[in-house]
């Protein structure tokens, strides 16, 4: 009998340890962080340089972030904002990607070119103009002000994820719902739209999430009237330095909503992603 070379009874083994491995260090890298500001968030202030050492932990820095008014308003306008603009934004990607999968005509290659070029575009170069706008329309720091932008960078790039979840729906039971009588928009709402819902779902937490978590477009067009939680994160900032037990707080009770929303949202992405 042949005997097997030595490195094929070690290549099982060896890829094991890297796959352990390399989960290690993903953890170590995803988890070890979040980890160290939930203990910093805990800790005193006496003790926040210290979160490594001594098991004094308190619950006075949440206690103090939830008397501050300026902090709860941000989560109030954060919340609204990012729900607001969910909902716009898939009232518009939802019949943009429909048309995009389904239609040929001039006006589908023109609506394609137009979300293809402001795509390519980095939404950053947005802001400076977006600022002069909002500015000369009296809409600055405003719920508008700052919807309007999240809605569109949501229709360009989120048009592209729902034409490909039309393009995997058959569309036969759309022609027989023509031939049958229906309209167009008859066999949208009530076929390709009901097949569609997963998908739906995963924009819409995708989305929620995306503007739940934005900062340059808070920071740039939001000033006293309309703070938003990312913003109001990057303030804990005095002459004698960082308030890091309060940033930290504040962090922890902004990750809740995003942890809780995608621990029961998760699998209508993972659903969605698989049309």
């Amino acid at each position: 009998m042949v005997k097997q070379p030595v490195f094929a009874e070690i290549a099982p083994a060896a890829r094991r340890a890297f796959f352990a491995l390399a989960v290690f260090a993903v953890c170590l890298l995803f988890i070890f962080p979040v980890l160290w500001l939930i203990l910093t968030s805990l800790r005193p202030v006496s003790g926040v340089y210290y979160v490594h050492r001594g098991l004094e932990f308190t619950l006075g820095n949440f206690a103090e972030v939830l008397r501050d008014e300026r902090i709860v308003h941000a989560f109030v306008n954060s919340g609204l904002i990012a729900t607001l603009a969910t909902v716009l934004s898939l009232m518009v990607t939802v019949s943009s990607g429909y048309m995009l999968s389904r239609f040929r005509g001039p006006i589908a290659r023109t609506w394609f070119g137009t979300i293809y070029v402001f795509r390519c575009v980095p939404y950053i170069s947005w802001v400076l103009p977006l600022y002069f706008v909002t500015q000369s329309w009296g809409i600055y720091d405003t719920y508008l002000g700052l919807l309007l932008p999240h809605i569109a960078v949501h229709i360009c790039f989120f048009s592209w994820l729902m034409k490909g979840f039309f393009d995997g729906i058959d569309p036969s039971m759309e022609y027989a719902a023509l031939i049958d009588g229906c309209t167009r928009w008859g066999a949208f709402l009530r076929v390709a739209l009901p097949s569609a819902i997963p998908a739906i779902s995963a924009l819409a937490v995708l989305c929620w999430l995306f503007t739940w978590n934005e900062f340059l477009f808070a920071l740039i067009l939001t000033g006293q009237k309309t703070p938003v939680i990312t913003v109001v994160m990057a303030q804990f900032v005095s002459e004698m330095g960082l308030q890091w037990n309060l940033m930290s707080a504040t962090a922890v009770m902004a990750l809740l909503p995003a942890f809780v929303l995608t621990l029961f949202g998760q699998k209508y992405v993972i659903r969605g992603l698989k049309i």
